[in-house]
């Protein structure tokens, strides 16, 4: 049985194709982009879609430091806790030791 959150993504994935593609038909008219001495003529749409996905990759490289500070600091945090953790089962097995040799005098 599929899983029902990969058809959910399914479907919202049809969803916006079908509205990009509606977008791109109805934007079909040839413009200059100027841009210092380079020109690119094109459909609006592509234009468009151009800046937009450019804008994600700034974006998507802008927050990759922050992205990877976050990735080693719960790296660091999860060592430290199992560190912990063994520390505490260790002192449970001493104060169980401990009781036991108090009870057994």
């Amino acid at each position: 049985m599929y899983n029902m959150g990969m058809i959910i993504f399914l479907i919202v994935g049809l969803l916006i194709g079908g509205v990009v593609i509606a977008f791109v038909l109805q934007n079909v008219t040839t413009v200059t982009v100027t841009f210092f001495s380079w020109h690119l003529q094109s459909s609006l749409a592509l234009i468009i879609i151009l800046a937009v996905v450019s804008g994600a990759v700034i974006v998507a490289l802008w927050s990759l430091p922050g992205s990877i500070k976050k990735g080693f600091q719960i790296s660091s945090l999860m060592k430290r806790n199992s560190k912990l953790e063994k520390e505490l089962a260790d002192n449970k097995t001493k104060i169980e030791s401990t009781q036991s040799e108090v009870s057994l005098s």
